[in-house]
């Protein structure tokens, strides 16, 4: 799966990227959040950092607060009380309050408010596949 999500993501029509992050930074997020990413997001922002692409925003480790993980997650964490607290927010919809969640295990979920969350995909890579 290694290079798997960056193949999928610099195939993707409208693919912008910010700036790699480091081992560092990677490190600090995930003691921040009190978790480890999966290893594809893991992937993702040690080559991107944050990236957009056809209408969708992923959250990333970097410097822009809408995008960075620790921002986003922490603040979906207070809206979110049914998720668990080792999952990690990938993409705000903007819509609904609707979230989009990784596990650690790599596994993608969608919660909204007051509603248990709901699996959507096996991994990013698949979650991907829809748009």
């Amino acid at each position: 799966m290694m290079n798997n999500i960056v193949n999928k993501l610099t195939g993707m029509p409208r693919f912008l990227k910010r700036n790699a992050a480091t081992n560092k930074q990677v490190e600090d997020a995930q003691q921040r959040l009190n978790l480890v990413f999966a290893q594809e997001y893991k992937e993702y922002v040690l080559t991107f950092g944050a990236a957009s692409m056809y209408g969708h925003e992923l959250t990333g480790v970097c410097d822009i607060p809408r995008l960075n993980v620790v921002n986003v997650t922490l603040e979906a964490r207070e809206y979110n009380p049914l998720v668990p607290l080792e999952w990690y927010v990938i993409e705000e919809a903007h819509i609904d309050g609707i979230m989009i969640w990784q596990s650690q295990a790599g596994e993608i979920y969608q919660s909204q408010p007051g509603v248990a969350p709901e699996k959507i995909a096996d991994s990013l890579a698949d979650y991907l596949d829809r748009f």
